[in-house]
């Protein structure tokens, strides 16, 4: 088992950065990850995608008086767009020297979630996921703040309805129930306060805004607090009950290490977050530099992302169109932006559905013999097709050529993280037989059928 190799897929997407990892040392690797370079440039797919509802109604009044069609063809585009920003997505995680920033911000993005289906505006999307990759490793009642006062936030949560005599609980409920303390930990009249409390705050310029015909100013008591509070104020107080690092420390120990975190770590690392008052940087530190030294593999089901870039890590693909990788993902249930519900992606179990298994196994198939993943994906009712895709990738699998049939199995075996049962071993010699030779013409493909028999294995599942 190689441990580089394990926390390069757990840090990141795929094994590439176990090579650093090994000579830098995991102290080292983390000091680079925190200080890697944030990039908050506006694509240029979004230049002409409306920032605001003024503009989109200025747009579209615009599109209908000169065809009533173009409103649709307007609904269109910003769909393809929408899909354009998956794809610019993936390309940051796979082009990150140090991808932990990427895999952190998946994880807000999948806490602090915010669908393009209900916000159904990519700049307010694309502010949302800058937010969360700026914040990746700052202050987690700093971002949980500027995550309620955004407008994709209050768009998503139905904000925008929360008025003085007409209270939408949405976004107050899911701040407790999923965003900070959990289920238990809270009263359904904090709910109700709460909601008074973030009356009246839409949609703004830059952010989220009060306004003032909407707000309720009355006295509300918050987890027995009365005064008149607004959300940061909310935010504040959240952040003082018992319960508050223990949410998100469960989630941080099942997203990198275990799919059912064991109760003790989920208290010691919460109270050791409560310490450091909420600063994800010293609590990553502590987690990953103690879990490091533990024999941990197996204990964690790897998502889709993961599974796909690993693929593709170790064929050394480089002409897959992230398109392609992106419709894989909506397939396999991780959509990214897209979501099917405020809770995210459940993760653990349900990543391995039979469907899900297949889709998997198809996959590795197709790689393996040089061919693209399927290029059409349904898309609210269109098919989003990927054009002129490649007919055969070019791949190449790394083995020892000087080595024997049993040296490239165990290679194969440590590279892909599992222990071989001796039904196993007998079943990877029965493809990669005793009198191999690796110096043969066509020997890579005998490796690569292999392969491909080792990573349709369940072990090969696990992380």
């Amino acid at each position: 088992m190689d441990r580089a190799t394990l926390w390069s897929l757990r840090l990141g997407f795929s094994s590439k950065e176990a090579q650093k990892i090994q000579s830098m040392g995991i102290e080292s690797f983390l000091d680079a990850s925190f200080t890697s370079k944030v990039r908050l440039d506006v694509p240029n797919f979004l230049r002409e995608s409306p920032k605001s509802l003024g503009e989109v109604r200025e747009l579209r009044q615009r599109l209908k008086a000169k065809n009533p069609d173009s409103v649709r063809e307007l609904v269109r585009k910003e769909v393809q767009v929408s899909q354009q920003m998956k794809d610019w997505w993936l390309e940051q995680m796979m082009a990150a020297a140090f991808p932990l920033r990427e895999k952190m911000t998946c994880f807000w993005h999948n806490h602090f979630v915010a669908t393009y289906q209900k916000v159904k505006m990519n700049h307010w999307i694309l502010d949302h996921n800058q937010l969360l990759r700026e914040g990746a490793f700052g202050n987690f009642k700093t971002l949980t703040k500027q995550v309620v006062q955004s407008n994709a936030m209050v768009r998503y949560l139905d904000n925008v309805d929360n008025k003085k005599g007409k209270i939408n609980e949405n976004l107050s409920r899911e701040l407790l129930e999923l965003f900070t303390l959990g289920i238990g930990n809270y009263s359904e009249d904090d709910i109700k306060n709460g909601a008074k409390g973030l009356a009246g705050l839409g949609l703004g310029q830059d952010g989220a805004q009060y306004r003032k015909i909407f707000e309720d100013n009355d006295f509300i008591t918050y987890f027995g607090k009365t005064g008149r509070f607004k959300a940061a104020d909310l935010v504040d107080i959240i952040f003082e009950q018992k319960a508050a690092p223990y949410l998100i420390t469960r989630k941080i120990l099942k997203w990198f290490i275990y799919d059912v975190p064991p109760e003790d770590l989920v208290r010691y690392y919460g109270d050791y977050f409560r310490e450091v008052d909420f600063e994800i940087q010293p609590l990553l530190r502590k987690m990953v530099t103690e879990e490091f030294a533990k024999n941990t593999a197996g204990s964690k089901i790897k998502d889709p992302l993961l599974y796909i870039l690993q693929l593709k890590n170790e064929l050394h693909i480089t002409t897959l169109s992230p398109r392609l990788i992106t419709i894989f993902l909506r397939q396999q249930g991780m959509d990214l932006f897209g979501q099917p519900n405020v809770k995210g992606w459940n993760g653990g179990t349900e990543w391995l559905s039979s469907q899900i298994y297949l889709q998997r196994h198809n996959a590795a198939d197709l790689l393996c013999n040089r061919r693209a993943l399927p290029g059409n994906n349904p898309l609210n009712g269109e098919v989003m097709a990927v054009k002129n895709p490649p007919r055969r990738l070019e791949i190449a699998l790394d083995f020892d050529a000087t080595g024997n049939h049993k040296t490239i199995i165990a290679a194969l075996q440590n590279r892909l993280l599992y222990d071989t049962t001796p039904e196993m071993q007998a079943e990877f010699e029965s493809i990669l037989k005793y009198d191999f030779d690796p110096k043969s013409e066509g020997a890579e493909h005998a490796v690569l059928r292999l392969f491909n028999a080792m990573v349709k294995r369940p072990e090969f599942q696990l992380l």
